[in-house]
């Protein structure tokens, strides 16, 4: 089964998209900071086979962005990933979702932390991948990573964000940096306004106090060569939710999901049928 539709929540509308088995347990699918569903073009196929895969566009992206500019306004609400997730949830119940499983990489994994903790009932198990607890147990970026990922060159700027999601092997196997998908890069079909509004989003999260409060079986996957979210965040996490596993994947970096789909895949569809 394939659907798109659109789901009320606070304050407008956002775009949804669903596939796999009607009858297959669901599997909300949470993508990174300024990215539509597409950030999930390589990986979701691996689940459809076993899951109802269910996503939705954040505010700011992909159909829910087009829909908003074809009616020539503006979202003003307040923006955060405990808000996302409350559109998370908003989708789930317009679907007729009661509970499901969470996948949540990067920023998703901030809203994925939010959707566990504010809506625990809707959580079968959550996986977290390469993501942050935010606040004070949180470990930022290099500031040598931000400096290099704002080079006003355009081919540096893109090297040095291929070189942070993918491994050389990987980058040399699609035939170098010009020829990388970038699915996972953003959207840009966003607003520069929207861009910086969910910029702020990942970076304010903070979840630090709260982690205990996630009661879900969850399983904490990493890149062990991740410089974007520094694979100690992690570890971080794993000491903070009680009873969840953590499997460091080395070689790895941010976009370690999306390079080794297929690996990690197996293993994120094997802990959450047995969860």
């Amino acid at each position: 089964m394939k659907l798109r539709g659109t789901s009320p929540v606070a304050g407008g509308r956002v775009a949804h998209q669903v596939e796999g088995p009607r009858d297959a347990p669901p599997l909300l699918l949470l993508q990174g900071q300024a990215n539509s569903h597409e950030w999930w073009r390589q990986v979701r196929p691996l689940l459809t086979d076993r899951f109802l895969t269910i996503t939705f566009d954040y505010r700011g992206t992909g159909d829910t962005a087009r829909m908003q500019a074809a009616t020539g306004t503006e979202d003003e609400t307040s923006w955060s990933t405990q808000s996302f997730a409350d559109d998370a949830a908003a989708v789930l119940s317009a679907l007729g979702v009661e509970s499901a499983f969470i996948y949540g990489t990067s920023m998703g994994g901030r809203i994925a932390q939010e959707l566990a903790i504010a809506h625990p009932d809707l959580v079968r198990a959550l996986v977290l991948g390469c993501t942050t607890p935010g606040g004070s147990l949180a470990t930022e970026r290099g500031q040598d990573v931000r400096r290099a990922l704002a080079d006003r060159d355009y081919d540096a700027r893109l090297s040095t964000t291929v070189d942070l999601f993918y491994t050389p092997d990987w980058v040399a196997g699609q035939g170098g940096y010009r020829s990388v998908p970038r699915h996972l890069f953003g959207d840009l079909t966003m607003s520069s306004r929207d861009a910086n509004r969910h910029l702020r989003v990942s970076g304010k999260h903070d979840a630090a106090s709260r982690l205990g409060l996630i009661h879900a079986p969850t399983l904490i996957l990493h890149g062990a060569q991740d410089r974007f979210a520094p694979v100690v965040n992690a570890t971080v996490l794993h000491e903070q939710i009680a009873g969840s596993r953590l499997r460091i994947h080395d070689p790895g970096r941010h976009g370690f999901f999306d390079e080794f789909a297929t690996e990690t895949s197996e293993l994120v569809t094997e802990f959450l049928l047995s969860s």
